[in-house]
Protein backbone atom coordinates (compact mmCIF):
# COMPACT_ATOMS: atom_id res chain seq x y z
CA UNK A 1 0.00 0.00 0.00
CA UNK A 2 1.50 3.52 -1.25
CA UNK A 3 2.02 6.37 1.12
CA UNK A 4 -1.19 8.31 0.06
CA UNK A 5 -3.42 5.10 0.77
CA UNK A 6 -1.31 4.58 3.80
CA UNK A 7 -2.25 8.37 4.68
CA UNK A 8 -6.23 7.61 4.18
CA UNK A 9 -6.64 4.38 5.59
CA UNK A 10 -4.55 5.92 8.91
CA UNK A 11 -7.34 9.02 8.86
CA UNK A 12 -10.53 6.77 8.66
CA UNK A 13 -8.98 4.21 11.01
CA UNK A 14 -8.43 7.54 13.83
CA UNK A 15 -11.50 8.52 13.02
CA UNK A 16 -13.03 5.37 13.75
CA UNK A 17 -11.14 4.96 17.13
CA UNK A 18 -12.70 8.53 18.10
CA UNK A 19 -16.47 7.70 16.53
CA UNK A 20 -16.51 4.34 18.23
CA UNK A 21 -16.40 5.18 21.64
CA UNK A 22 -18.63 8.38 21.48
CA UNK A 23 -21.58 6.11 19.26
CA UNK A 24 -21.48 3.34 21.69
CA UNK A 25 -22.23 5.54 24.88
CA UNK A 26 -24.86 7.27 22.84
CA UNK A 27 -26.00 3.71 21.70
CA UNK A 28 -26.43 2.41 25.07
CA UNK A 29 -27.99 5.89 26.60
CA UNK A 30 -30.61 5.18 23.51
CA UNK A 31 -30.96 1.55 24.43
CA UNK A 32 -30.06 0.58 20.83
CA UNK A 33 -29.65 -3.15 21.94
CA UNK A 34 -29.23 -6.54 19.87
CA UNK A 35 -31.87 -8.66 20.16
CA UNK A 36 -30.66 -12.41 20.41
CA UNK A 37 -32.00 -15.42 18.38
CA UNK A 38 -33.74 -17.68 21.70
CA UNK A 39 -33.16 -20.47 18.94
CA UNK A 40 -29.13 -19.84 18.30
CA UNK A 41 -26.06 -20.74 20.57
CA UNK A 42 -26.87 -20.56 23.95
CA UNK A 43 -23.78 -18.78 25.01
CA UNK A 44 -24.78 -15.81 23.19
CA UNK A 45 -27.67 -14.61 25.03
CA UNK A 46 -25.34 -13.08 27.31
CA UNK A 47 -25.20 -10.73 24.33
CA UNK A 48 -27.99 -9.30 24.86
CA UNK A 49 -28.79 -5.74 24.72
CA UNK A 50 -25.05 -4.94 23.58
CA UNK A 51 -25.44 -1.85 21.03
CA UNK A 52 -25.58 -2.21 17.60
CA UNK A 53 -26.01 -0.18 14.24
CA UNK A 54 -22.54 0.09 14.84
CA UNK A 55 -21.83 0.53 10.94
CA UNK A 56 -22.96 3.60 11.22
CA UNK A 57 -19.31 4.39 12.80
CA UNK A 58 -17.39 3.08 9.60
CA UNK A 59 -19.74 4.81 7.55
CA UNK A 60 -19.14 8.29 9.46
CA UNK A 61 -15.17 7.63 9.75
CA UNK A 62 -14.55 7.46 5.68
CA UNK A 63 -15.84 10.83 5.12
CA UNK A 64 -12.51 12.70 6.43
CA UNK A 65 -10.52 10.61 4.52
CA UNK A 66 -12.28 10.29 1.33
CA UNK A 67 -12.83 14.34 1.76
CA UNK A 68 -9.07 15.00 2.32
CA UNK A 69 -7.31 12.31 -0.26
CA UNK A 70 -9.38 10.73 -2.80
CA UNK A 71 -9.51 12.35 -6.09
CA UNK A 72 -13.30 12.68 -6.85
CA UNK A 73 -14.45 10.99 -9.87
CA UNK A 74 -17.34 8.61 -10.80
CA UNK A 75 -15.62 5.62 -9.79
CA UNK A 76 -15.58 6.40 -6.39
CA UNK A 77 -19.26 8.43 -6.65
CA UNK A 78 -20.53 5.28 -7.40
CA UNK A 79 -18.61 2.58 -4.78
CA UNK A 80 -20.17 5.35 -2.33
CA UNK A 81 -23.84 5.28 -3.97
CA UNK A 82 -23.95 1.04 -3.43
CA UNK A 83 -21.96 1.35 -0.36
CA UNK A 84 -24.46 4.14 1.22
CA UNK A 85 -27.45 3.16 -0.78
CA UNK A 86 -27.34 -0.74 0.97
CA UNK A 87 -25.95 1.02 4.38
CA UNK A 88 -29.48 3.09 4.12
CA UNK A 89 -31.83 0.21 3.58
CA UNK A 90 -29.50 -1.39 6.62
CA UNK A 91 -30.21 1.21 8.51
CA UNK A 92 -34.00 1.18 8.00
CA UNK A 93 -33.70 -2.41 9.15
CA UNK A 94 -32.43 -2.08 12.36
CA UNK A 95 -34.15 1.20 12.90
CA UNK A 96 -37.65 -0.86 12.71
CA UNK A 97 -36.03 -3.82 14.95
CA UNK A 98 -34.55 -1.62 17.48
CA UNK A 99 -35.86 1.50 18.34
CA UNK A 100 -39.62 0.80 16.89
CA UNK A 101 -39.67 -2.94 18.31
CA UNK A 102 -40.52 -4.68 15.08
CA UNK A 103 -39.22 -7.77 15.73
CA UNK A 104 -39.15 -8.34 12.07
CA UNK A 105 -37.62 -5.28 10.50
CA UNK A 106 -38.21 -4.41 7.36
CA UNK A 107 -40.74 -6.58 5.34
CA UNK A 108 -38.92 -8.68 2.80
CA UNK A 109 -40.34 -6.95 -0.41
CA UNK A 110 -39.20 -3.40 1.21
CA UNK A 111 -35.51 -4.33 1.40
CA UNK A 112 -35.60 -6.06 -1.96
CA UNK A 113 -37.11 -2.52 -3.23
CA UNK A 114 -34.62 -0.26 -2.01
CA UNK A 115 -31.81 -2.51 -2.48
CA UNK A 116 -33.01 -2.97 -6.29
CA UNK A 117 -33.01 0.77 -6.84
CA UNK A 118 -29.95 1.35 -5.57
CA UNK A 119 -28.62 -1.20 -8.34
CA UNK A 120 -30.81 0.67 -10.97
CA UNK A 121 -29.15 4.19 -9.69
CA UNK A 122 -25.89 2.87 -9.99
CA UNK A 123 -25.96 1.19 -13.38
CA UNK A 124 -27.57 4.09 -15.36
CA UNK A 125 -24.53 6.24 -14.04
CA UNK A 126 -21.92 2.99 -14.45
CA UNK A 127 -23.38 2.92 -17.95
CA UNK A 128 -21.67 6.25 -18.72
CA UNK A 129 -17.81 5.16 -18.17
CA UNK A 130 -18.42 3.22 -21.15
CA UNK A 131 -17.31 -0.06 -19.30
CA UNK A 132 -17.74 -3.88 -20.57
CA UNK A 133 -20.81 -6.04 -19.94
CA UNK A 134 -18.18 -8.82 -19.98
CA UNK A 135 -17.54 -11.49 -17.09
CA UNK A 136 -13.77 -12.69 -16.92
CA UNK A 137 -13.84 -16.46 -15.87
CA UNK A 138 -11.75 -17.47 -12.96
CA UNK A 139 -9.45 -20.04 -13.95
CA UNK A 140 -9.86 -19.56 -17.46
CA UNK A 141 -9.07 -17.27 -20.20
CA UNK A 142 -12.61 -17.07 -21.56
CA UNK A 143 -15.37 -14.35 -20.89
CA UNK A 144 -18.56 -13.96 -21.19
CA UNK A 145 -20.56 -11.17 -22.94
CA UNK A 146 -24.03 -10.64 -21.22
CA UNK A 147 -24.92 -7.25 -22.93
CA UNK A 148 -28.43 -6.70 -21.92
CA UNK A 149 -27.97 -9.45 -19.42
CA UNK A 150 -25.94 -7.24 -17.12
CA UNK A 151 -28.22 -5.79 -15.27
CA UNK A 152 -29.99 -8.30 -14.07
CA UNK A 153 -26.57 -10.25 -13.39
CA UNK A 154 -26.04 -6.71 -11.00
CA UNK A 155 -28.83 -6.88 -9.26
CA UNK A 156 -27.98 -11.02 -8.57
CA UNK A 157 -24.70 -10.40 -7.42
CA UNK A 158 -25.10 -6.75 -5.41
CA UNK A 159 -28.39 -8.17 -3.79
CA UNK A 160 -26.65 -11.87 -3.09
CA UNK A 161 -23.31 -9.56 -1.53
CA UNK A 162 -25.37 -7.90 0.50
CA UNK A 163 -27.26 -10.95 2.17
CA UNK A 164 -23.35 -13.21 1.99
CA UNK A 165 -22.43 -10.45 4.43
CA UNK A 166 -25.01 -10.07 6.24
CA UNK A 167 -25.32 -13.92 6.88
CA UNK A 168 -21.49 -13.59 8.11
CA UNK A 169 -22.09 -11.35 10.81
CA UNK A 170 -23.17 -14.01 12.77
CA UNK A 171 -20.03 -13.53 15.90
CA UNK A 172 -18.00 -11.09 17.15
CA UNK A 173 -15.72 -9.56 14.44
CA UNK A 174 -16.05 -12.39 12.04
CA UNK A 175 -17.86 -10.39 9.02
CA UNK A 176 -15.76 -7.32 9.78
CA UNK A 177 -12.15 -9.10 9.81
CA UNK A 178 -13.05 -11.00 6.53
CA UNK A 179 -14.54 -7.61 4.81
CA UNK A 180 -11.19 -6.28 5.48
CA UNK A 181 -9.12 -9.05 3.43
CA UNK A 182 -11.49 -8.84 0.55
CA UNK A 183 -11.51 -5.03 1.24
CA UNK A 184 -7.56 -5.29 1.07
CA UNK A 185 -7.43 -7.37 -1.78
CA UNK A 186 -9.70 -5.46 -4.33
CA UNK A 187 -7.42 -2.11 -3.02
CA UNK A 188 -4.20 -3.63 -4.16
CA UNK A 189 -6.59 -4.58 -7.36
CA UNK A 190 -7.36 -1.12 -7.65
CA UNK A 191 -4.44 0.39 -7.47
CA UNK A 192 -2.53 -2.05 -9.69
CA UNK A 193 -5.29 -0.77 -12.47
CA UNK A 194 -4.66 2.88 -11.92
CA UNK A 195 -8.11 3.13 -10.36
CA UNK A 196 -6.94 5.80 -7.90
CA UNK A 197 -10.67 7.30 -6.44
CA UNK A 198 -11.57 3.72 -6.04
CA UNK A 199 -8.07 2.73 -4.52
CA UNK A 200 -8.85 5.65 -2.27
CA UNK A 201 -12.55 4.03 -1.35
CA UNK A 202 -11.25 1.13 -0.24
CA UNK A 203 -8.02 1.94 1.94
CA UNK A 204 -10.72 4.30 3.85
CA UNK A 205 -13.11 1.66 4.01
CA UNK A 206 -10.30 -0.55 5.53
CA UNK A 207 -9.25 1.78 7.81
CA UNK A 208 -12.47 2.35 9.32
CA UNK A 209 -13.73 -1.26 9.28
CA UNK A 210 -10.28 -1.89 11.03
CA UNK A 211 -11.04 0.85 14.04
CA UNK A 212 -14.61 -0.79 14.42
CA UNK A 213 -12.77 -4.35 14.83
CA UNK A 214 -11.43 -3.01 17.84
CA UNK A 215 -14.41 -2.71 19.27
CA UNK A 216 -16.45 -5.44 17.57
CA UNK A 217 -13.45 -8.08 18.59
CA UNK A 218 -14.55 -10.74 21.51
CA UNK A 219 -16.19 -9.94 23.58
CA UNK A 220 -18.03 -7.17 21.61
CA UNK A 221 -18.45 -3.50 22.60
CA UNK A 222 -20.85 -3.08 19.03
CA UNK A 223 -22.70 -5.19 16.79
CA UNK A 224 -22.75 -3.39 13.31
CA UNK A 225 -26.14 -4.43 12.19
CA UNK A 226 -27.83 -4.39 9.09
CA UNK A 227 -26.48 -0.78 8.17
CA UNK A 228 -22.78 -2.02 8.66
CA UNK A 229 -23.37 -5.36 7.27
CA UNK A 230 -25.62 -4.77 3.85
CA UNK A 231 -23.02 -1.80 3.77
CA UNK A 232 -19.99 -3.61 3.71
CA UNK A 233 -21.68 -6.06 0.69
CA UNK A 234 -22.38 -3.17 -1.42
CA UNK A 235 -18.73 -1.89 -0.69
CA UNK A 236 -17.02 -5.22 -1.82
CA UNK A 237 -19.91 -5.75 -4.82
CA UNK A 238 -19.13 -2.13 -6.21
CA UNK A 239 -15.21 -2.84 -6.26
CA UNK A 240 -15.35 -6.26 -7.49
CA UNK A 241 -17.64 -4.29 -10.39
CA UNK A 242 -15.82 -1.29 -10.59
CA UNK A 243 -12.32 -3.43 -11.28
CA UNK A 244 -13.64 -5.70 -13.67
CA UNK A 245 -13.39 -8.70 -11.33
CA UNK A 246 -17.38 -9.62 -10.68
CA UNK A 247 -16.69 -13.33 -10.24
CA UNK A 248 -13.07 -13.24 -8.54
CA UNK A 249 -15.11 -12.01 -5.73
CA UNK A 250 -16.98 -15.79 -5.48
CA UNK A 251 -12.71 -16.51 -4.59
CA UNK A 252 -11.77 -13.45 -2.81
CA UNK A 253 -14.98 -13.44 -0.30
CA UNK A 254 -15.09 -17.15 -0.37
CA UNK A 255 -15.90 -17.24 2.96
CA UNK A 256 -18.80 -15.20 2.59
CA UNK A 257 -20.14 -18.00 -0.37
CA UNK A 258 -19.17 -20.50 2.22
CA UNK A 259 -21.33 -19.34 4.54
CA UNK A 260 -24.51 -18.39 2.61
CA UNK A 261 -24.32 -22.10 0.74
CA UNK A 262 -23.83 -23.48 4.12
CA UNK A 263 -27.60 -22.04 4.87
CA UNK A 264 -28.90 -23.16 1.05
CA UNK A 265 -27.67 -26.31 2.47
CA UNK A 266 -29.27 -26.79 5.15
CA UNK A 267 -32.88 -25.21 4.03
CA UNK A 268 -33.13 -27.29 1.05
CA UNK A 269 -31.66 -30.82 3.21
CA UNK A 270 -34.17 -29.89 5.71
CA UNK A 271 -37.32 -29.57 3.52
CA UNK A 272 -36.68 -32.79 1.53
CA UNK A 273 -35.62 -35.14 4.07
CA UNK A 274 -36.44 -33.59 7.72
CA UNK A 275 -32.96 -33.50 8.72
CA UNK A 276 -29.75 -31.05 9.30
CA UNK A 277 -26.55 -31.58 7.40
CA UNK A 278 -25.01 -29.49 9.86
CA UNK A 279 -26.03 -28.56 13.56
CA UNK A 280 -26.75 -24.80 13.06
CA UNK A 281 -26.55 -22.75 10.20
CA UNK A 282 -24.69 -20.53 8.97
CA UNK A 283 -21.12 -22.39 9.46
CA UNK A 284 -19.59 -21.14 11.84
CA UNK A 285 -22.66 -21.59 14.22
CA UNK A 286 -22.28 -25.63 13.18
CA UNK A 287 -18.30 -25.09 14.61
CA UNK A 288 -19.76 -23.32 17.88
CA UNK A 289 -21.97 -25.64 19.19
CA UNK A 290 -19.82 -28.38 18.35
CA UNK A 291 -17.44 -26.92 21.49
CA UNK A 292 -15.04 -24.61 19.44
CA UNK A 293 -14.58 -20.94 20.76
CA UNK A 294 -15.50 -17.97 19.10
CA UNK A 295 -12.10 -16.81 19.38
CA UNK A 296 -11.12 -19.88 17.36
CA UNK A 297 -14.07 -20.24 15.08
CA UNK A 298 -13.32 -16.81 13.96
CA UNK A 299 -9.58 -16.63 13.42
CA UNK A 300 -10.11 -19.93 11.55
CA UNK A 301 -12.58 -18.19 9.13
CA UNK A 302 -9.55 -15.06 8.67
CA UNK A 303 -7.07 -17.57 7.74
CA UNK A 304 -9.40 -19.50 5.26
CA UNK A 305 -10.28 -15.77 3.72
CA UNK A 306 -6.68 -14.55 3.71
CA UNK A 307 -6.10 -18.07 1.69
CA UNK A 308 -8.59 -17.28 -0.90
CA UNK A 309 -7.72 -13.62 -0.95
CA UNK A 310 -4.10 -14.33 -2.15
CA UNK A 311 -5.65 -17.14 -4.65
CA UNK A 312 -7.53 -14.52 -5.70
CA UNK A 313 -5.15 -12.30 -6.05
CA UNK A 314 -2.62 -14.62 -8.15
CA UNK A 315 -5.36 -15.57 -10.33
CA UNK A 316 -5.84 -11.88 -11.27
CA UNK A 317 -2.35 -11.42 -11.88
CA UNK A 318 -2.19 -8.54 -9.30
CA UNK A 319 0.44 -10.28 -7.09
Amino acid sequence: MNQALFQTALIAFVAGIILGPLFINMFRRLQLGQQIREDGPRKHLKKAGTPTMGGVVFLLAIVPALILFAPAGMPLYLALILTLGNGLVGFIDDYLKVIRKQSLGLKARSKLLGQLLTVVVFYLLWQGLGESTALSVPFTDFSVELGAWYLPFLIFFVIGTTNAVNLTDGIDGLASGTAILALFSYTILATVMGLAGLAQFGAAMIGAVFAFLIYNFHPARVFMGDVGSLALGGALAAMAILTKAELYLVIIGGVFVIETLSVIIQVIVFKLTGNRVFRMSPLHHHYELGGHSEWRVVTGFWGLGFLFAVIGLLQLGAL
